[in-house]
């Protein structure tokens, strides 16, 4: 059985699904390898490392999805190579499956295609194949590091000769895995840090790195609830939601930096910084906004530009921040496919001694399997979700 990998069409996407090390993993399973050429030079993996892990090396990508019953890939698959597809086959990576066009063509050509943004989280078995946490814990260092370029100002404080130099004020909203390497980055670099997150239960974490919570008042039944949700689940009243505008305008208003990361799966990520805010900001502040590839937590972000306001602020829009983080992203992207392909064969091919011949073990009824499914037998699994 052949797993195909293809070069990434489009000029922001630096990441390939499969690595040198991933190859030789899959290979000692008993799979064979191709790999489309140059579909790892950005990532700083030429063909030659490839070939000495055992894969083969294919021109194009259509020679790729003519030898491959399993293919991988980092986003979507372009339509062209979509379209060459056949009934049977199986589509692995990160498939935006919310907003993506292409499902109805995967079904109608009895493609099965499992969306690694769809696992279940909560699930022990399921972390080592969490790629949104690989990803965005190397995009919460990454954002950090990108805000000290853009901020001209140093981050730590230093007492000289010619006076004191005050540490910048960081400010995160969101704190999630991203959000929480972006405070521990930061605080590194020696900033005062301050976090902000609809789910109280944060909290905790984020002074256990060093950050200042930026807490918002609730009612004993507001906090209850929170508690006993885990916060994850716990719909805030309209009042704390205020609340917690307030408290977050005023930090943004002495702010030096701030990173945003809030992200909805299937929705526009929800706006946190507005006009009125962004007037209030510091000239020369910066804003580095992860989620400007789904919109923007930031008034005026766009996708990959950085924007000045008319006082003087920073908007970077950092669509795709793992993307800048090649190598590492890849090398973790590719453990995370490899863990959930182990789960796609037939358990004696696992065992110490391979099966000669590898045996697909599709189950829609494996909790892991299922949940990732997006199509498969024809039919367009989404929305019974």
């Amino acid at each position: 059985m052949k797993i195909g990998v293809i070069s990434a069409d489009i000029a922001s996407e630096s990441r390939v699904a499969l690595t040198p090390d991933a190859v030789k993993k899959l290979r000692k399973l008993g799979f064979e390898v191709v790999i489309q050429s140059g579909a790892g030079q950005a990532a700083y993996y030429a063909d030659e490392l490839y070939q000495a892990a055992g894969a083969d090396i294919a021109n194009s990508s259509a020679e790729v999805v003519t030898q491959s019953q399993i293919i991988t890939t980092v986003n979507d698959l372009p339509a062209a190579v979509t379209e060459s597809l056949t009934t049977g086959q199986i589509v692995v990576g990160m498939l935006d499956p919310y907003r993506n066009s292409q499902l109805d063509t995967y079904a109608a050509k009895g493609v099965t295609t499992f969306a690694m943004e769809l696992l279940p989280r909560t699930l022990s078995r399921a972390q080592n194949m969490d790629v949104l946490s690989s990803q965005a814990n190397l995009a919460g260092y990454k954002a950090v590091l990108l805000a000290a370029n853009e901020y001209s100002r140093p981050f730590p404080m230093f007492m000289t000769s010619a006076g004191t130099v005050k540490p910048a004020k960081v400010v995160i909203l969101g704190v999630g895995v991203a959000g929480l390497q972006a405070i521990a980055t930061a605080k590194r670099l020696g900033a005062v840090v301050e976090a902000s997150d609809l789910r109280p239960t944060a909290r905790e974490q984020v002074e256990s790195l060093g950050g200042k919570w930026l807490d918002v008042p609730m009612s004993a039944e507001e906090a209850e609830t929170a508690k006993s949700t885990g916060g994850y689940a716990w719909t805030p009243s309209e009042q704390y939601v205020k609340d917690q505008a307030a408290v977050v305008d005023k930090a943004l208003s002495n702010a030096d930096i701030v990173i945003t990361t809030a992200q909805i799966p299937g929705r526009n990520a929800p706006r946190l910084v507005h006009g009125a805010t962004l007037a209030k900001m510091k000239a020369g502040s910066v804003l580095i906004d992860m989620a400007a590839g789904t919109g923007g937590n930031v008034e005026g972000s766009v996708p990959d530009e950085t924007i000045t306001t008319a006082n003087g602020v920073r908007i970077v829009g950092a669509a795709n921040i793992p993307s800048q983080l090649a190598a590492q992203s890849s090398d973790l992207y590719a453990n995370n496919l490899v863990n959930f392909i182990t789960t796609l064969i037939a358990p004696a091919a696992t065992d110490d001694a391979p099966a000669t011949k590898l045996a697909l073990n599709l189950d829609m009824e494996d909790e892991i399997q299922g949940a990732l499914a997006v199509t498969h037998e024809s039919q367009v699994r989404l929305a019974k979700r």
